[in-house]
């Protein structure tokens, strides 16, 4: 069995799985008892051969659920970091291990699946988007405020602008709360139509758009391009990485 790991910025989700497929999965959000969910959820599962782990998180968390990982399956994780190459991916930074491994595990599975050249768009705290190229060359991207970050910032740098209930995205917004949701998430679906279009030509034409990450569904409708759900791209492609990857890729 492995045990699949991919540590977030708002939560842990985690997926068991053998060569017959996904035995289990779950998830558990930071401000949650992470270790008391772990413990109940990780007793079932049977005996481990890997932990695999990719985290964009602090070096606490890492070790909190490495210690669960431990205890109860009596494994260490072997965390990945984000190489110059692997599995088909080839990083365009110079600086390969500044690239968010949540990024490289995505393009893991997108060209593991016959998705590339494509368009990746993560929509979390943060709004990432990257261009792979067919041949698995990943060309570059840029990272931006998510929706919901970008909206807590802006309220947390003015005065005025305090809207008492959630906003609605709206094109002539007629109140504060929807004219804030209406212009950050239009912010953000502008930039994706934006940078989809700049790259296209480098990707042979339109390219497919795949959007995962949690608000991936609600900035998907508003992106005026044909567009996939992308869900769960870090746990695929670790489970890509844990089948082809070269071990000295890993950090143990």
């Amino acid at each position: 069995m492995r045990l699949l790991l991919d540590l977030g910025n708002t939560r842990l989700k985690w997926s068991a799985r053998d060569a017959t497929g996904e035995l289990a999965h779950g998830a558990v959000a930071w401000s949650d008892p992470v270790a008391d969910a772990l413990r109940e959820a990780w007793r079932a599962l049977p005996p481990a051969d890997t932990v695999l782990g990719a985290s964009v998180v602090d070096d606490a968390r890492e070790a909190l659920v490495a210690a669960q990982a431990i205890a109860m399956l009596s494994r260490e994780v072997q965390w990945v970091r984000s190489p110059a190459a692997a599995c088909g991916i080839r990083s365009a930074y110079a600086e390969p291990q500044r690239l968010g491994v949540d990024r490289f595990l995505a393009m893991v599975a997108a060209h593991a699946e016959g998705r590339s050249p494509c368009v990746l768009v993560g929509v979390g705290t943060a709004l990432t988007l990257d261009a792979l190229a067919g041949d698995g060359s990943h060309l570059g991207g840029v990272i931006a405020p998510g929706p919901q970050l970008m909206q807590q910032s802006l309220l947390g740098a003015t005065v005025r602008v305090r809207p008492e209930q959630a906003g609605l995205v709206t094109t002539l917004a007629d109140n504060t709360a929807d004219a804030v949701a209406s212009g950050c998430w239009g912010a953000c679906a502008a930039l994706v139509e934006r940078f989809t279009a700049q790259v296209a030509p480098q990707l042979g034409g339109a390219p497919r758009l795949l959007f995962g990450g949690g608000d991936a569904a609600s900035l998907r409708s508003l992106v005026d391009l044909p567009s996939e759900l992308f869900a769960d791209g870090v746990l695929r492609g670790l489970d890509v990485w844990s089948r082809v990857a070269v071990p000295s890729a890993a950090d143990h």
